[in-house]
């Protein structure tokens, strides 16, 4: 499809994509035909070249993306860019790493858009939080030693609903925990979970660029992980993995 005005007659239709982990064969097919015909794209920082080589040519790319430290657009800037791209373009694509609504912002952005009038589709994405331990050779739920999962962000927004992630009622209530971006106050987790009742002999992997050819992991236990980051020099962008399954990396990631 070619670019495209609308000429302010109708509003453009927002899609926010989710562009999966990083490997390319994860993207979704609709996710894939969305960006070959799109008209404008901006993408987040944690989107693979890879997926961003199936974008329309054509299409504008804008850079909108976040990481710890670095900030290229603020949300609100970035909901207002989306708004203002839908005045004249008709395929507005805001393409998100992993999945737009785990720990993406989308419902935000979802409902920004509808308040402002504008069309607006989710394309949902495959999340890193189960692809990265997957590709690690840690499945998240098993028989033997797992029936519950939990996923918890380990860096939260200033002034949200709650003061604070309640760490007690995760470390008591779920065999698997599933920590996304967690690595800057990873020892604060540590600390909480252990404060929570959870041994420091539990089992801990951390996978960094989860799914990519750059894939690493850290495997140790609560109580020497934090040692281990620093003397390796581990760093983010990375999943952690908490919990028994974590013993099935040495036996599943030798495949």
């Amino acid at each position: 499809m070619n670019r495209t005005e609308n000429e302010g007659k109708d509003l453009g239709k927002v899609y926010l994509v989710g562009a999966g982990p990083g490997d390319p064969g994860l993207m979704t097919l609709k996710g894939k035909g969305i960006l070959e015909c799109a008209d404008v794209v901006i993408y987040d920082a944690l989107v693979s070249p890879a997926i961003l080589a199936m974008i329309n040519p054509q299409a504008e790319q804008i850079n909108a993306g976040k990481r710890m430290g670095r900030h290229s657009l603020l949300q609100d800037e970035t909901t207002q860019l989306l708004i203002e791209k839908a005045q004249y373009y008709a395929i507005v694509v805001r393409l998100k790493g992993g999945d737009p609504f785990i720990f993406g912002r989308g419902g935000e952005e979802m409902a920004d858009l509808i308040a402002a009038g504008v069309p607006v589709e989710v394309v949902p994405g495959i999340t890193s939080g189960i692809a990265a331990p997957a590709y690690a050779g840690i499945p998240l739920t098993h028989r033997l030693y797992s029936s519950s999962v939990t996923f918890v962000t380990g860096h939260e927004a200033a002034g949200k609903y709650k003061p604070k992630v309640d760490w007690q009622a995760i470390a008591q209530g779920s065999e698997t925990i599933v920590i996304y971006m967690g690595i800057h106050n990873l020892a604060y987790i540590v600390e909480q979970l252990n404060q929570a009742g959870m041994s420091l002999q539990t089992a801990i992997a951390l996978v960094r660029w989860g799914t990519r050819p750059e894939q690493e992991e850290l495997i140790g236990e609560l109580g020497t992980i934090v040692e281990q980051v620093e003397k390796t020099g581990f760093e983010a962008p990375a999943i952690a993995v908490i919990g028994s399954v974590v013993k099935m990396h040495s036996l599943l990631k030798g495949r």
